[in-house]
């Protein structure tokens, strides 16, 4: 990982320190989880441009040691033609090919050494993102259940209070119902006994009080010459019935003396008779 972007992740996990105190914790080890990806990304990335390096040399090394032949043959043959010189110049240019590849298989090891510590720190880092992964996914978990969980308490803390409202209200509500009841049931009361009339009266009680007797007078003389009228009445009936009586007396001696004369009549048809006899 250059400096630039060392600087740059340090900067945005600076800032996504700040912005991550408002944000959900699941979106925030997503966020991590990527951050750790990208550096293994990183990671990756410098391990391969590693090997190009390393397998640059390695070509340059390759391509030294067929020089390295090369001027091995060229001296060979110059000392075949006794050119010493010629030998001489192919075997100083054989030494310091042999100079360069030496230098360049150092570089090779320095490269494969670094190589192998990137690749384990790549390993190690990569395991590392694993675990975090895993944990990641637990504490999300935990986390969602966790908020579930205060909803729903929330939920039922609210309809808790929301109950007990409600509650309050009935009871109110039953509270006034009773008082209406009870006030109703007064005003029959009162309106069967009449006081609910007096006191929507405008009359003072000495005026009730004199209206009741007068009322009482009236009453009383009614009776009184109700009482009258049915003793007239019953004068009257008894007047009647005892004409009627008399009549019937009359009635009953008129029928009497008209039975006795059909008896009279009966005696005369038989003297009658007798005298009829007698003439015969």
């Amino acid at each position: 990982m250059g400096i630039l972007s060392r600087a740059s992740y340090v900067i945005r996990s600076k800032l996504n320190a700040v912005l991550n105190r408002s944000e959900d914790p699941g979106q925030t080890l997503d966020y991590s989880y990527e951050q750790l990806r990208d550096q293994l990304q990183d990671v990756k990335q410098g391990i391969a441009d590693l090997t190009t390096q390393k397998k640059r040399l390695e070509i340059q090394k390759r391509r030294l040691e067929e020089n390295v032949e090369k001027h091995n043959e060229q001296a060979r043959a110059a000392v075949e033609q006794d050119r010493d010189d010629l030998a001489r110049r192919a075997l100083e240019k054989k030494k310091q090919k042999m100079t360069q590849i030496e230098e360049l298989e150092g570089q090779i090891a320095d490269l494969q050494a670094k190589q192998d510590q990137l690749v384990e720190k790549k390993d190690e880092l990569q395991e590392q993102i694993e675990q975090f992964r895993t944990r990641k996914e637990t504490m999300k978990a935990r986390y969602e259940a966790a908020e579930a969980s205060a909803r729903v308490s929330e939920a039922m803390t609210g309809a808790g209070d929301e109950m007990s409202e409600v509650s309050r209200t009935i009871e109110r509500a039953e509270e006034r119902t009773e008082e209406m009841e009870a006030r109703s049931a007064a005003l029959d009361e009162l309106q069967e006994t009449g006081a609910l009339e007096n006191q929507l009266s405008d009359k003072s009680s000495l005026d009730r009080e004199l209206e009741d007797i007068t009322q009482d007078n009236e009453v009383d003389a009614e009776l009184e010459t109700l009482k009258s009228e049915m003793s007239e009445d019953r004068d009257a009936v008894e007047a009647d019935t005892a004409d009627v009586e008399s009549t019937e007396a009359d009635t009953a001696d008129t029928e009497s003396a008209d039975v006795e004369t059909p008896a009279v009549d009966e005696s005369e048809v038989e003297a009658e008779l007798e005298e009829l006899k007698d003439e015969e």
